[in-house]
């Protein structure tokens, strides 16, 4: 069996339950050595099997898990984040299939709900946005035409932008053209989560700049939207006492 584990943003104490539960148990780990902390090893049993897949290619990686699966044992392969996000899960997980091999997955906290914690951001707020967009810059691996960022940035929303730290110039001209004003708030949070993480506020026009002045070149996620600002919002209908839910009447003024 193989479970694939969402690693969380970074922080030891931000994988789930299940997933430090799954760790423990497991016989062989695959952990992505470029992205995650090491020190989530720490859960797994000392005799556990440990591969750094930031060293092997697909083929590789799944020699060991098939090899260990048909040995009878227990393999996590360890991811960085959330693994349905730019985790390359489904190629893995249609091999297994191809082998006959059962797996599961177990979700984890992407580095973008990592950076709103750590900014005590709200991506849905009222009157501002209601949506928020994951996305990414076309760097080697491209994106459908439909999802250019030029044109998701048309729609205004709140964004969360991965893999593209280095190419923030691009990002900003792209933004704008979108529709973004150049004053519209941003931010830049590199290892979000981490001891060593970076907070960066700035305005979308600033971003390649901000990121120049603090040395960052990647493993950063941009945050982008009138949302980073927290101004101008309008209160929840949810908890207004003159709104009525399924659980109270509203009150009279």
């Amino acid at each position: 069996m193989v479970n694939f584990v969402g690693a969380g943003p970074g922080a030891v104490d931000l994988i789930t339950v299940r997933g430090a539960e799954l760790l423990k148990k497991a016989d062989v780990v695959i952990y992505a050595g470029s992205l995650v902390n090491r020190q989530l090893l720490d859960y797994a049993d000392p005799a556990a099997e440990r591969y750094d897949s930031s060293l092997m290619t697909l083929e590789e990686v799944m020699q060991v898990m098939i090899t260990a699966c048909r040995a009878g044992k227990e393999v996590v392969r360890l991811h960085t984040g959330e693994p349905s996000l730019y985790g390359a899960v489904r190629e893995q997980m249609d091999l297994l299939d191809r082998e006959g091999i059962a797996y599961a997955s177990c979700p984890g906290v992407s580095a973008c709900f990592g950076a709103a914690a750590d900014l005590n951001l709200e991506y849905t707020l009222p009157g501002v946005s209601q949506t928020l967009i994951i996305t990414r810059l076309e760097g080697r691996t491209g994106v459908p035409e439909k999802e250019r960022m030029e044109l998701l940035a048309s729609h205004g929303a709140s964004m969360a932008v991965y893999l593209s730290s280095g190419m923030l110039e691009k990002l900003s001209e792209e933004l704008i053209r979108g529709g973004y004003a150049p004053e519209t708030p941003a931010a830049i949070v590199y290892k979000a989560t981490w001891p060593e993480e970076k907070r960066l506020l700035c305005t979308v026009k600033d971003l390649a700049e901000t990121a120049a002045r603090e040395g960052v070149t990647k493993t950063a996620v941009v945050l982008v939207g009138a949302v980073v600002g927290h101004r101008d919002y309008e209160r929840s209908r949810l908890y207004d006492p003159t709104f009525s839910t399924g659980y109270r009447a509203a009150k009279e003024e």
